[in-house]
């Protein structure tokens, strides 16, 4: 088992560095480019940052878990990887509401594009996304705190989230389950209906256009931005709701799908928010060639 488990963490590895590398180049691309110095391109900024940020928390660990059989965390490296992975999923969620957003407003008022996405506006949506997730999450830190450990503490688990720690507890941890539940349908829930219904508006706009071709690209480019958001919210509320309702489920899925989450969309995004976009694509065909 040992010799497949440094086999497995090979892909994990390379999805990584993917990940690295395509969001790290989107970063370089957009600040040393001041043409590119527009909302959308802020906003797909932020993305990458949340999304090294998000993989970063995780993958590392995981890595010395496979490849150095590195199995032992502090209890406060524990919380502090706790929350983190929670608060930047969390606003990395924003994000991508604010992008849904930015799309709605270009597509459906584009007259008012620049005076409603100004860039002091990015700025307050930007830092309000980041203070929501922080404000969010840390009661995690302290409903966790609160409760006493006894017996073993093995997570089962490559990284450490909320309910794995509290399910180690010899206390009720009926607080936490609630509180994780307001959290994921008051929240993360209200940024899934919030952005579909932008993607609705943003569709039939789409419908309305004249032109063939257009509405062939438009469809192209929204459908390939849902099903990145398909592949970060459905895995994030699977593992969610099988730590506290699925109990059948075997632990290897539940361990493969947190994972899926938390690396899959980092590795996408890039691709499907970047290099998707036209400017963008030229700018990174400019820089390896070495033309400008």
């Amino acid at each position: 088992m040992q010799d497949q488990h440094i086999w497995i963490a090979i892909p994990f590895c390379s999805m990584y560095i993917l990940a690295l590398v395509g969001n790290g180049t989107i970063l370089y691309i957009i600040m040393t480019d001041r043409a590119l110095h527009e909302p959308m391109y802020l906003f797909l900024c932020l993305l990458s940052i949340t999304d090294l940020v998000l993989c970063s928390t995780t993958l590392p660990k995981m890595l010395t878990i496979f490849w150095l059989r590195s199995h032992i965390i502090s209890y406060q490296g524990c919380l502090t990887q706790m929350f983190f992975v929670h608060a930047v999923f969390a606003t990395e969620s924003a994000v991508l509401l604010a992008m849904a957003f930015d799309r709605y407003v270009a597509i459906c008022r584009p007259l008012h594009y620049m005076s409603i996405l100004n860039a002091t506006m990015i700025g307050k949506i930007g830092l309000a996304c980041v203070i929501r997730g922080l404000l969010f999450v840390f009661p995690f830190v302290i409903l966790i705190e609160r409760l006493p450990f006894c017996g073993h503490r093995i997570i089962p688990h490559t990284y450490c989230e909320h309910m794995g720690i509290a399910k180690l507890a010899c206390a009720s941890i009926k607080p936490n389950t609630i509180y994780g539940l307001t959290v994921a349908l008051s929240i993360t829930g209200m940024d899934v209906v919030l952005i579909a219904t932008s993607y609705i508006l943003i569709l039939q706009a789409v419908l309305r256009l004249p032109s063939k071709d257009a509405q062939f690209r438009a469809f192209s480019t929204c459908g390939a931005h849902i099903c990145v958001i398909l592949v970060f919210y459905i895995p994030a509320f699977f593992s969610f709701f099988t730590h506290r309702f699925g109990h059948q489920v075997p632990p290897q899925v539940h361990i493969v799908l947190a994972n899926l989450y938390l690396l899959v969309p980092p590795v996408l995004n890039p691709l499907v928010y970047g290099i998707n976009t036209k400017q963008i694509r030229l700018r990174i065909f400019d820089f390896f060639i070495g033309r400008r």
